[in-house]
């Protein structure tokens, strides 16, 4: 059996042939032109035909060679539907993971979660969607993410759920807000009557402290701005725009550099919990039950127990 052409040898003859010149396609393929002509020179005897017609004038392809070229530019166009489909049958192969988390989950825990699961699972590839917590629901129910982690206190139809995460809403305002001079706590009533900087609803954050505060007796006003994210609650709060109730979490980093300030409340538990939720007729298994074992882990080295239902 003849020794099969090697496809570098293969790509140059292409080359030539497209670009009308050995010194061209040399160029082209990033090699010098005594490297192309000692390639293609091995290839010819390696064929047993002459492929370039050699002149003063440059390199051309000879009849035989245009007949060969075509076959190579055949030969290349399948290796390329090979090395597609094996990439394409690699990616069906590798682990998959979908996940569906509201934005405070996503950004602050997620990410350390995640870290942890990769050092024993490296090939995983996972797929997130980032969206307030009552579509995270919605995912999780009808669109078979496989897995979702939400801010939100009220029920959950159709899903199981597990605490993973413990956290608090904090009332916060820019430092020259009349509020950060206070000792006086915000009580019910006076958090209630103010129109806040709030997130959209849906948002487990919006959720949570409207039920704190109906809890309390008390409706919240209308909100002095709707915003779609917690980092854009958290911005206009710094820029002066008025008061906030934000999560711990996401907070924390803008107290201690002392671009917020935190302002005490007292008549309403802002106490809340996150939850990793699933389908109810499912159990969460392979590597979905595996970030399930971290988030666990994770939530026993804070010192907090896990809960689920």
């Amino acid at each position: 059996m003849a020794q099969l052409p090697d496809v570098e040898s293969l790509q140059l003859l292409v080359l030539v042939g497209e670009h009308g010149s050995l010194t061209s396609a040399a160029a082209v393929a990033g090699i010098s032109q005594p490297s192309a002509s000692k390639r293609m020179s091995a290839f010819e005897r390696r064929l047993g035909l002459t492929l370039l017609d050699r002149s003063r004038r440059g390199s051309a392809l000879t009849p035989s060679g245009v007949v060969v070229c075509g076959w190579a530019q055949r030969v290349l166009d399948q290796m390329s539907v090979l090395v597609d489909g094996v990439a394409a049958l690699r990616r069906e192969h590798t682990p998959q993971l979908s996940l569906a988390a509201s934005l405070t989950v996503a950004e602050h825990l997620l990410p350390v979660w995640l870290g942890d699961l990769r050092r024993i699972a490296p090939e995983l590839h996972v797929g997130l969607q980032v969206v307030n917590s009552s579509r995270v629901c919605e995912l999780v129910s009808r669109e078979g993410v496989e897995l979702g982690f939400v801010e939100s206190p009220g029920g959950l139809h159709g899903l199981r759920s597990r605490v993973v995460a413990s956290d608090r809403l904090i009332l916060v305002v820019a430092p020259d807000h009349p509020w950060a001079r206070r000792r006086r706590p915000v009580g019910a009533a006076e958090l209630s009557a103010t129109a806040l900087i709030s997130r959209e609803p849906g948002s487990g954050t919006r959720e949570t402290a409207d039920r704190a505060l109906v809890a309390a007796g008390f409706r919240p006003v209308t909100p002095l701005l709707e915003l779609g994210s917690g980092t854009a609650v958290r911005s206009a709060v710094a820029a002066g725009a008025g008061p906030a109730l934000l999560s711990e979490l996401v907070v924390a980093p803008d107290l201690a550099a002392g671009v917020l300030t935190e302002v005490p409340t007292a008549e309403v538990d802002l106490g809340r919990t996150l939850r990793a939720v699933w389908r109810a007729g499912a159990r969460p298994s392979g590597r979905a039950a595996d970030l399930l074992l971290v988030a666990a882990r994770r939530r026993r080295a804070s010192g907090v127990p896990a809960r689920g239902r």
